[in-house]
């Protein structure tokens, strides 16, 4: 079960009462006589969806009351653990397909529709394949695994306010040397069964691990982050000595036998860099395209929408940079070219970071107050920009986006991968930030969270194709908004959709026609201009994630493609706002999201 796929935005006792007016509410529908029984339905699974995770019930901001007990504990993350979620998850489904002929309201039927095929994917990895997950198969890699998730979460997700969170965060370190264990064990085992991270991975992972293990337990991030914000909050008590103990006696010898057992295994991997490397590679790959896309798009497919898309944009980049004076060589060579102007970049010091985080939170104040121009409902959901870990920034993401707790006790958190500043040229950052904060993922996940009108199973269903197709044309409504103030910050935004169309290529390349991690790389470097530590970061992280990099374009045609046929149907009558408000209604696979438009285009034009 991904952990992705929970993550929403009210309490799971709000469900019951705001059922019945939502689904009055949701396009006009008629309320269906067994709408409040499945309703009570959803609210029960989610509740034992609580049950199986301490770490979802805290990343919701629910650890308090009867769950107060979730906020000392870390999820199982055995092979038992992965069992019974799959056994629950069979079980909501099988309880849940029993209302497939029951009278329901149309809003209903579409929340049985989404939930069962949400529910539905989450079966495929381990109870296919036996694995967590088709998109993330091998059980610690350079992004992943409990030494890469848990020390950040513990950092972002564990609020301390008194003594009480300070000792419930103690127990969680005690809690995370048991899951590094456990996680050591199941990498042996899955090992043999074929499912071990390319060799280049396993290197990186060790380096990060080695990183976590190298510092005096007193100055570990973990220890630190503990005493740094009980020292905030005035909080007593020696939680230094108390964290370092663990640290020192449980952590560091857990994480060496890890270390041990990585450096162990690495002789063992397979030659390769794709998924295809693996037992059933390529059926998991198959697997891994229709969870991401939530389409039946072959690679092949894939592989050509990519290769024709990035021909198109770099025509147009061609345009633009010849207008700007770069007139020489390829547009991918001109890009590069761009991204070493002096100009274009900040220092590569402490200083040239702050300024470069301080650029992003104007660029995100700037489109906040573009934003009444094209939305009806901005949630006000706080929204804060760091930089990546140190820890683990040299396997992380060049950026990411983590959602708010559902009480505002800790604020959506935008990371931005400052490793290296020379990757964040100035003229891109406006583009990256439009779709990490808004109106992108910030924007819609956040409106989702708050609109409180649909059941909590459908705000935390997470399809990558939705919010990832969202993210990217909220890059594109940016430019309408007038979000790029000049011909090269536009260009910017072009070269991220080149970057996002290069992926379609790059990843059905190295998964199902066997490219090496060095052929992805330099694709990508040669035509997106993009340097090549940044590109290869890129490819390392589709080499042990297939198929999620496929997403975004894919989700992006089917928005754009579901706006223009609104606009088709509604001629002068369309409305942006109207159109934009089917966010307020949660994820949904991309066939259901182009027939809820039109369903809604249809009803605006009866009114």
């Amino acid at each position: 079960m991904d952990r992705r796929l929970f993550l929403s935005t009210a309490g799971a006792s709000a469900l019951a009462a705001a059922a019945p007016r939502a689904f009055a509410q949701m396009a006009g529908a008629q309320g269906g006589s067994d709408d409040a029984r499945l309703s009570a339905a959803f609210a029960a699974i989610f509740e034992r969806v609580l049950d199986l995770s301490p770490m979802f019930v805290t990343s919701l901001g629910l650890d308090k009351g009867a769950r107060a007990g979730a906020k000392s504990q870390l999820d199982d993350n055995s092979k038992s653990g992965m069992m019974k979620e799959l056994a629950a998850t069979r079980a909501a489904i099988k309880e849940l397909e029993a209302f497939k002929g029951a009278s329901l309201s149309d809003a209903q039927r579409l929340n049985l529709d989404v939930i069962l095929y949400s529910l539905g994917q989450q079966t495929v990895a381990p109870g296919t394949f036996g694995l967590n997950s088709v998109q993330r198969p091998y059980r610690i890699f350079q992004q992943g695994g409990s030494y890469f998730r848990t020390p950040d979460f513990l950092n972002t997700a564990h609020t301390i306010n008194d003594s009480a969170d300070c000792e419930a965060y103690v127990a969680r370190l005690d809690a995370f040397a048991g899951n590094l264990r456990t996680d050591t064990a199941l990498q042996r085992d899955e090992a043999a069964r074929g499912y071990l991270a390319p060799a280049w991975s396993l290197d990186l992972t060790l380096g990060q691990l080695k990183k976590l293990r190298g510092q005096p337990a007193a100055d570990s991030s973990m220890v630190q982050s503990l005493v740094k914000r009980a020292a905030a909050k005035g909080i007593t008590g020696d939680w230094q000595a108390q964290a370092s103990a663990v640290v020192e006696k449980a952590i560091y010898p857990a994480l060496d036998e890890q270390i041990a057992a990585i450096e162990s295994l690495r002789a063992r991997t397979a030659a390769g860099d794709g998924v295809w490397r693996t037992p059933r590679g390529d059926e998991i790959y198959a697997a891994a395209l229709k969870q991401a896309t939530t389409t039946d798009l072959s690679a092949d497919q894939i592989h050509a929408m990519g290769l024709e898309q990035v021909a198109d944009i770099s025509a147009q980049l061609d345009t633009i940079l010849k207008g700007a004076g770069y007139t020489s060589g390829t547009v991918g060579e001109r890009l590069a070219k761009l991204n070493v102007e002096p100009s274009q970049l900040y220092p590569d010091s402490a200083e040239g970071r702050a300024a470069l985080l301080a650029q992003l939170n104007r660029d995100v104040d700037a489109m906040k107050a573009k934003l009444p121009q094209a939305f009806a409902t901005i949630p006000d959901t706080k929204l804060e920009i760091r930089a990546v870990p140190v820890e683990i920034q040299d396997g992380a993401s060049n950026g990411y986006y983590n959602r708010a707790a559902l009480d505002g006790s800790r604020p959506a958190i935008y990371f931005i991968n400052l490793k290296d500043v020379g990757d964040w040229p100035k003229y891109g950052l406006g583009a990256l930030t439009y779709h990490e904060g808004v109106p992108g993922h910030h924007l819609q996940i956040s409106t989702a969270q708050t609109a409180g009108d649909i059941p909590m199973l459908r705000k935390i269903a997470f399809m990558s194709a939705y919010t990832e197709g969202w993210a990217l044309y909220a890059e594109q409504l940016a430019d309408e908004l007038g979000g790029y103030a000049t011909p090269l910050d536009r260009a910017g935004y072009l070269q991220s959709f080149l970057f996002r169309a290069a992926r379609l290529v790059v990843d059905t390349g190295l998964h199902a026609k066997r490219w090496s991690r060095e052929k992805a790389t330099a694709y990508m470097v040669e035509k997106t201009g993009f340097a090549q530590p940044r590109c290869q970061r890129e490819v390392e992280r589709y080499c042990t994630q297939p198929g999620q990099a496929t997403s975004y374009k894919v989700g992006h045609g089917v928005w754009t493609k579901a706006r223009a046929a609104a606009q088709a149907e509604l001629g002068d009558a369309f409305d942006i706002k109207q159109f934009h408000a089917v966010i307020e209604e949660g994820a949904m696979p991309l066939s259901m999201l182009e027939q809820r438009v039109a369903a809604r285009a249809k009803a605006a034009k009866r009114a």
